[in-house]
């Protein structure tokens, strides 16, 4: 079973500020699980069914003007309803004022109360984005993830194999380092694995025989980034002189991190190899195969050893008839 995951209302304000109507308890103790949010119109109708109360819920213009179309009754009895499944929260849009039964309600079964002047969409779209970081589902591998030309390139490898050293290198050659010895992955999306940094070690390099080191001290803020997409793995081992390597690249090799899979290499080193330089060159590689073109297939193409293959030169020619 996943774990759960959860932010507090507090860190939720601080990313997007709104206006505090009620809070039961303090925003750091108030924690939202739920990644999906929620427009509570049908419940307002009497459809009560499939009613997620960990969700947030929003009221724009929509869900407040058909509320004034009930009776008294019937919006009394569909206020309270709603009110006492104690939904994890709900934001006023378009700065609309909370009705005053609204109120009286949540404070009676706890229920925070928020405002903003955004529109409902426009905040709902923020706050989504932000619940699918925060919430998502993780992992923490062992490894060094740089951003090399835009490209999030995660490298893995045992303890000792040179990961630190060529996360300076690349540094130094004008790339981001983002995160050195624990890489935390979220799954932000069906197909969108991102990496980041725990809190207390981002920013923070190992170098054998030197010691820790600051990269933002050191190399300053563009030798940094706090996040990055995972658009490969790059996977260094020793070299073994027995073991076969592929050196063409016809195929995409991919590993499976949290169900999405992700370009794969093995890189094997050996004395006199430049990891850095190499490591450059696969992560243009890989934005050349995600742009649909395959060297190595061109390649055997001109050597007429594979059908069906369109040379770069003829792909451009016949792209610059449009």
């Amino acid at each position: 079973m996943a774990s759960k995951y959860s932010v507090t209302l507090e860190k939720l304000l601080k990313e997007h500020p709104m206006n505090v109507i009620y809070l039961p308890r303090t925003s750091d103790e108030i924690l939202i699980t739920s990644r999906d949010v929620n427009r509570p119109g049908l419940f307002f109708a009497g459809y009560e069914n499939y009613f997620d109360t960990e969700r947030i819920n929003f009221v724009g213009i929509t869900e407040a003007q058909y509320l004034n179309t009930l009776s008294p009754e019937i919006r009394s009895q569909r206020v309270y309803q709603f009110m006492s499944k104690k939904p994890a929260a709900i934001i006023f849009t378009r700065g609309i004022d909370c009705p005053a039964d609204i109120l009286a309600l949540a404070k009676e079964f706890e229920v925070p109360i928020l405002s903003s002047t955004e529109s409902t969409s426009g905040i709902m779209a923020t706050l989504i984005a932000f619940l699918n970081v925060e919430l998502a589902e993780r992992i923490t591998r062992h490894g060094v993830f740089v951003e090399v030309y835009g490209e999030g390139v995660l490298i893995l490898g045992d303890s000792g194999v040179g990961k630190s050293e060529t996360a300076v290198e690349l540094i130094k050659r004008g790339h981001r380092l983002i995160a050195d010895d624990a890489v935390e992955i979220k799954k932000t999306g069906a197909k969108t694995l991102v990496g980041s940094a725990p809190d207390n070690i981002r920013h923070f390099i190992e170098l054998r025989g030197i010691g820790i080191v600051n990269a933002r001290r050191i190399f300053g803020m563009g030798a940094v980034k706090l996040n990055e997409k995972i658009d490969m793995v790059i996977e260094l081992e020793p070299w073994d002189a027995d073991k076969v390597y592929d050196r063409m690249g016809i195929e995409n090799e991919s590993i499976e991190i949290l169900g999405v899979r992700v370009p794969h290499t093995v890189v094997p080193i050996k004395p006199g190899r430049n990891l850095a330089i190499i490591i450059e060159v696969a992560a243009m590689n890989n934005r050349q195969k995600k742009m649909g073109y395959n060297a190595a297939r061109e390649l055997m193409h001109n050597l007429g050893m594979v059908e069906g293959v369109i040379p770069q030169e003829d792909e451009l020619e016949i792209w610059g008839e449009f």
